[in-house]
């Protein structure tokens, strides 16, 4: 199906917005930083909306969010404020969840864009390793490359090092 009007783009965009929203978030880090690299994707895609060829846009809609998050990183602003007052601290059970969280956004800030973006499409997005190069715009074996790579930091990152026997498949 070849997209053709404004109403199957929005359409589209309330269908996807979720996933898409849940791709950003890892590559950013911050969820409202991953709302905005959304609609900026979205609003760039719905300028090119009728040219996508049908069965590619879940790939061009990718391919634009993981290009876009590459030129935002290109022209980093400073991302923290200094408050003067405390954040709330988290309900009780929920501050586990929360500690593997902050240790996997860690982990995930010190990999390079191209690195973290091929694992999270990868494992998060569940994408095959063509997927993956089609919308890193490279070869299946760069992307191996930098699912090899990015995998070895993870594992290796101290934020991420009470769960290395996890991570390497050994036990205790």
């Amino acid at each position: 199906m070849k997209p053709q009007s404004d109403a199957e783009f929005a359409e589209f965009a309330t269908a996807r917005w979720n996933r898409l929203l849940r791709i950003a978030y890892m590559l950013t880090g911050d969820f409202h930083e991953a709302e905005d690299l959304v609609q900026t994707t979205l609003i760039r895609v719905c300028d090119h909306w009728r040219r996508i060829p049908g069965g590619e846009v879940d790939l061009y809609v990718r391919r634009a969010l993981i290009n876009n998050h590459r030129s935002r990183l290109r022209k980093r602003r400073v991302t923290q404020f200094l408050t003067s007052l405390v954040p709330e601290t988290p309900a009780r059970g929920h501050a586990e969840n929360v500690e593997h969280r902050i240790a996997l956004a860690q982990a995930l800030d010190s990999l390079s864009s191209r690195q973290r973006a091929a694992v999270i499409l990868r494992y998060w997005d569940d994408m095959s390793e063509q997927q993956t190069a089609e919308i890193l715009g490279c070869s299946p074996n760069t992307v191996k490359v930098h699912t090899r790579r990015a995998l070895t930091a993870l594992r290796a990152h101290p934020a991420l090092a009470t769960y290395a026997p996890i991570l390497t498949g050994e036990t205790r």
